[in-house]
């Protein structure tokens, strides 16, 4: 204290100068070396089709339903389940981590079928999950976690564009297997099958259970069987994501057949499962994550990390998606209205790519298109180039991502021939 009190101290510290270093990072900012990041392909498209002045404008690139007016649609088996629930005026607590128990169990029963095994002897885990991407993300983190072989997820190529930064920010390694083949615009059979049996035992591999996102290139019955069998020898983990179940086909037993197959063979598979697309509930972020286990004691092991890793993520999932398709599901009218609809959607999108290929020979195209018809699901892959799409984009103000793939909910029978008249025009 005597210290304290000498003018001479107090002298001192009052001529002290701030050192150039302590002003420099004073002024300086926390995030000066952030670098600018690359803009999301997709919204890229989206902001340039909004600038356009052009009347017959399309917007073939985001991935959300449109009805045949171009608008967005809400399912009316929805509308009914929020009035249902609207007058029971439930309360808003929070769910548990794992999420509302009778969504899981509906989940669960969807993807598998009521009568599953897997399901009756309770060897196997769901929990609800924030929409696909949430899902294949805690998945991810599962695997980074607790996967003792390889951490090596292998995708197709190509797969979901997001498919690589959810299993890279969780740690793992990203490989390839060969899926799409260019030159037919359609499934490269033999080279997954070439690709598949050299991949190292025990690590995983993704796969998508129907309408393959970006290709809308599914494999047969039949040549899932033989993926399944080499899958099986090989001792892989199987990652099935199904985000398009009853969007697919319209069917949604059809859609669900792979995962139910590949159980049916033995394997534990993991898989995400998505509300978006198939009850229209893209803004609600309804998912499920789902793992099957070898019993009921590792179901519930599984479940307790699960639930560890949800916590510090975002505690527990939001109710209200939940309840509308927990409500859907268990409620007999609602549950044959939304077969009807999902049905009536995949459709529209089949009627869709029949009549764009009918209006590309209309216009004298002597390519053969066939694949447009023969892909299922949202999207197309058109075979169109860069250039080409380039061309298509500026000329007749037609906009998709660069590899050519195209949304089919953005095509209505209002603008599939305008559609048919630019592809032909920047491909003859």
């Amino acid at each position: 204290m005597a210290l304290l009190k000498s003018n001479k101290v107090f002298y001192c510290l009052g001529n002290i100068t701030p050192s150039l270093g302590a002003l420099s990072s004073r002024n300086s900012s926390w995030w000066a070396g952030v670098q600018m990041g690359p803009p999301d392909p997709i919204l890229g498209v989206t902001e340039a089709f909004k600038k356009d002045t052009n009347p017959k404008k399309m917007n073939l690139g985001v991935g959300a339903y449109r009805d045949d007016q171009g608008k967005p649609y809400v399912l009316s088996c929805v509308r009914k389940a929020e009035a249902i629930i609207a007058a029971k005026q439930l309360d808003k607590e929070y769910l548990g981590i794992s999420g509302l128990g009778d969504f899981t169990k509906a989940c669960a029963q969807l993807a598998l079928g009521a009568d599953n095994e897997v399901l009756k002897s309770g060897r196997s885990i769901t929990v609800q999950t924030i929409s696909g991407t949430g899902s294949l993300r805690i998945g991810a983190n599962f695997l980074s976690r607790f996967h003792g072989g390889p951490r090596d997820v292998y995708l197709p190529t190509p797969s979901w564009g997001n498919h690589t930064p959810i299993f890279r920010d969780a740690g793992m390694q990203l490989k390839a297997y060969r899926y799409y083949d260019p030159s037919t615009c359609g499934f490269d059979f033999k080279g997954a099958l070439e690709d598949i049996s050299k991949i190292p035992e025990q690590s995983v591999i993704l796969l998508h259970a129907c309408a393959h996102n970006p290709t809308g290139v599914d494999p047969k019955a039949e040549q899932w069987k033989e993926i399944a069998d080499i899958v099986k020898k090989r001792n892989l983990l199987v990652f099935f994501d199904m985000a398009y179940q009853g969007f697919a086909s319209g069917d949604i037993d059809r859609d669900a057949w792979a995962v139910r197959y590949f159980i049916e063979q033995g394997h534990n598979i993991l898989l995400s499962q998505s509300f978006a697309k198939n009850m229209g509930l893209y803004g609600e972020r309804v998912g499920g994550f789902s793992v099957v286990c070898k019993d009921t004691d590792e179901a519930k092991r599984v479940e307790s990390q699960l639930k560890i890793l949800i916590r510090p993520i975002y505690s527990n999932p939001p109710m209200n998606g939940a309840r509308i398709a927990t409500t859907i599901l268990n409620t007999p009218d609602l549950r044959s209205l939304w077969l009807e609809e999902v049905h009536g959607m995949a459709n529209r999108i089949i009627k869709m790519r029949e009549q764009l290929v009918a209006g590309l020979k209309k216009e004298g195209s002597s390519h053969n298109w066939q694949h447009v018809i023969d892909q299922i699901g949202m999207f197309c892959f058109t075979g169109l180039k860069p250039n080409q799409v380039e061309r298509l984009t500026k000329e007749f103000s037609v906009y998709m991502t660069k590899d050519g793939r195209i949304s089919m909910a953005g095509v209505s029978s209002g603008n599939v021939g305008y559609l048919a008249e630019g592809i032909h025009a920047v491909t003859k």
